[in-house]
């Protein structure tokens, strides 16, 4: 038998009962519609991390105060990171050239009868050269792929200097709601609003912003903005030092191991950390990189993958076994149809191929059905996951091979039973 007639006579064996082939692969839709909706996902959080952590350059290294659940609150373990740790630590570690220090509260801001509720943001000078690094925010309409300097992100003024910074100045920099909604199209330069009840001149207003993470227009209003000097918002809005995060630059990423422990070293001479009798620290801080966070995240895709891996290998499973068992059955049901083949000249390979070809038939088709699912069940998964799923091509045709794959071994059996049947006794069969 050529070919074209192996096909054809497979292709009628399988429509002879299309209700019976359609649940037969059942299974296998299930099985690929679920793993490339749970790759996307899979994809889509990793983007998602990614992003999260794109501020984290390879040449920096990020300090926070460690915290730990006491009384079920969320508190700092021994002394926070403060403002003088961050502003000595390029004089004192000889591998950091420069930090950026951030801390922000919830304030009341009011101008005349107005006020809204907003965090205020203590920053360093060079917050909006970090603004245009992170590519978190962009102005509205911004033309992709240019580039941003951070001269774009204002819209009038200016933003607070170096030396302003140094000097505690009470200045204030307001984002284009937090403008629009203090003084209402009117000009807020070189005025005063009261933060607190603390006077403060504003001297900039940045230009309207949006995010460019999708999954996080939602979630975050970066044009309700507050920006002073750091050194300022301490004095100003805070009774006591506040903890602060540090994000220190490395002057060699090569050596980032090396910088990793002069830093370490230096704060915890600054909070009179001392070791324990194996030589341990208590650290009351923690460090992150780039490369802290892409081991991480490396580890749980391995994770991830393994747990996809046998629930795709389960569905797949059961759904194998739903074809080998109809196979089983058709083979039952014709068998006086194989002992007539057989006696008009069809081979056991021709009998084995007829079975093995009907196989792969009901499992592509199941494939390609699991294919079209898992591509609609995409936007369902991320809206129902509050997040993002990034679709990956590679996984459609690795699907459709897995699904042809399975149809192919689970019908070998019944194909090898129905090739060894006795030509003479098949035909008696009735």
């Amino acid at each position: 038998m050529n070919t074209a007639t192996l096909l054809h006579t497979a292709l009628r064996g399988v429509l002879a009962n299309p209700l019976r082939a359609a649940l037969t692969t059942l299974g296998i839709v299930i099985g690929v519609a679920s793993v490339i909706a749970m790759l996307a996902l899979g994809n889509g959080a990793r983007a998602a991390v990614a992003a999260s952590f794109r501020f984290l350059g390879s040449d920096t290294v990020q300090i926070a105060t460690k915290e730990a659940f006491q009384d079920g609150e969320l508190l700092p373990v021994g002394q926070p990171l403060s403002y003088e740790d961050g502003l000595l630590m390029p004089r004192e570690v000889e591998l950091v050239d420069g930090v950026s220090m951030r801390a922000g509260r919830a304030v009341k801001a009011r101008y005349g009868r107005d006020n809204v509720e907003l965090t205020a943001t203590g920053a360093m000078a060079d917050a909006l050269q970090g603004l245009a690094l992170q590519g978190d925010v962009q102005p509205r309409d911004w033309t992709p792929g240019e580039p941003l300097h951070p001269q774009d992100f204002l819209a009038a003024g200016r933003f607070f200097t170096p030396a302003e910074l140094l000097a505690a100045a009470p200045v204030c920099v307001l984002g284009a709601r937090t403008a629009e909604d203090l003084f209402a199209g009117e000009n807020p330069l070189e005025q005063v609003i009261w933060i607190n009840r603390r006077r403060c001149l504003v001297i900039g207003v940045l230009a309207e912003l949006q995010t460019t993470n999708v999954a996080q227009q939602n979630q975050t209003r970066p044009n309700d903005a507050l920006y002073l000097p750091i050194s300022a918002a301490i004095q100003l809005l805070y009774d006591e030092a506040p903890p602060v995060q540090i994000l220190a630059r490395v002057s060699d990423e090569d050596r980032m191991s090396e910088a990793r422990a002069q830093i370490a070293d230096y704060l915890r001479r600054r909070h009179s950390v001392t070791a324990d009798s194996d030589g341990v620290y208590a650290d009351d801080f923690t460090m992150t990189t780039r490369q802290d966070v892409l081991g991480a995240q490396q580890e749980a895709a391995r994770t991830f993958s393994t747990l996809l891996a046998a629930m795709a290998l389960i569905s797949l499973l059961v759904g194998g076994v739903g074809i080998m068992n109809v196979m089983l059955v058709s083979v039952a049901e014709r068998t006086r149809e194989i002992g007539i083949r057989m006696a008009v000249g069809a081979t056991r390979r021709d009998i084995v191929l007829q079975f093995l070809l009907e196989a792969a038939l009901v499992s592509s088709g199941g494939g390609l059905f699991g294919v079209a699912l898992g591509i609609l069940a995409v936007p369902l998964a991320a809206s129902l996951n509050g997040g993002v799923a990034l679709l990956a091509p590679a996984s459609i045709p690795l699907s459709l091979a897995v699904a042809l794959l399975t149809g192919l071994v689970f019908g070998l059996y019944p194909a090898l039973r129905a090739s060894l049947l006795d030509p003479i006794e098949a035909l008696r069969h009735e």
